[in-house]
Order: C-alpha cells, then sequence, then structure tokens
C-alpha cells in the first residue's frame, strides 16, 4: 500500500481509501459476497474487455461477483494486494488508481494489474464507495 499521503490530500482521506480497498480485497479472499458489494454505490458501472455493464443493485452485482469467485478458485488465487497509486477528492467524488497484486497460496504470482475507480462519498455514512470500474487493459500500438 501507499506510504505517503498523496499531496493536497488527508490523510483521512488515504485512510479512508486503504480502508474501502482493503474490505473489498479482503471479501475476495474470503470470498465473502456481502463484504464485496457493500464496497459500492448504486447503481454502478465496471468496464472490463471493452464493455461498460451497469449494475442496478447489490443482487444485480452478486451474480457477476460470484463469477469472479469462480475464476478466483479455478486460478488458485488465494491473495489479493494492493497498492494506491493515485488519490484525488473533490467534494463528494474521488478518483483512484490502484496496481493489483493476486498471489496463489504457495505465493506465486497469478495476476498484476491496474485498475481506475470513481468513487462517491454515502450521503449518510460518510463512508466512500465505488460508484465506477475501468479495468485497465493492455493496449497493443501498430
Amino acid at each position: 500500500m501507499a506510504d505517503e499521503t498523496p499531496p493536497g490530500q488527508s490523510l483521512g482521506f488515504k485512510l479512508a481509501v486503504e480502508s474501502l480497498f482493503r474490505a473489498y480485497a479482503e471479501g475476495f479472499d474470503d470470498f465473502d459476497l456481502r463484504r464485496v458489494i457493500d464496497c459500492f454505490a448504486y447503481p454502478v458501472t465496471i468496464w472490463q474487455s471493452g464493455k461498460g455493464t451497469v449494475f442496478a443493485d447489490a443482487d444485480d452485482l452478486a451474480e457477476n461477483v460470484e463469477a469472479l469467485f469462480d475464476v478466483f478458485e479455478s486460478e488458485e488465487i488465494a491473495h489479493s494486494d494492493f497498492k494506491v497509486l493515485e488519490a484525488q477528492s473533490s467534494g463528494n467524488a474521488a478518483f483512484v488508481t490502484l496496481a493489483w497484486r493476486q498471489e496463489r497460496g504457495d505465493g506465486e504470482v497469478q495476476m498484476e494489474f491496474r485498475c481506475r475507480y470513481a468513487l462517491r462519498r454515502n450521503d449518510l455514512s460518510g463512508h466512500w464507495l465505488i460508484a465506477l470500474v475501468i479495468n485497465e487493459e493492455e493496449v497493443a500500438l501498430q
């Protein structure tokens, strides 16, 4: 995880972002559906493989998360870790870039990738939630 607070950002914001994504990663590590889907603001849009999908509510997203659990199980992914590369907030919106590392039980790295997120602060609780996910893809220049 990031060791320094980005310039212009409060330590409270940094800790809130790390807490959100720690809960998200641990939810996947533990195959805890509720913990994962509680990290999102609805509706949420997830962009992957060149396609955006809007999930209207937690029930709608649950099917997608369960499919990801199946992938984690088949790929033997046992642990996910992240590093905050960028994090900026303004009002109730924030934009975050993470570098993810997913390992098998023996510590072998299965996957490394970057992902960008738009976050929304919940009006009632004040907690940050994921409103948009954009998975970065490799682009081959011709």
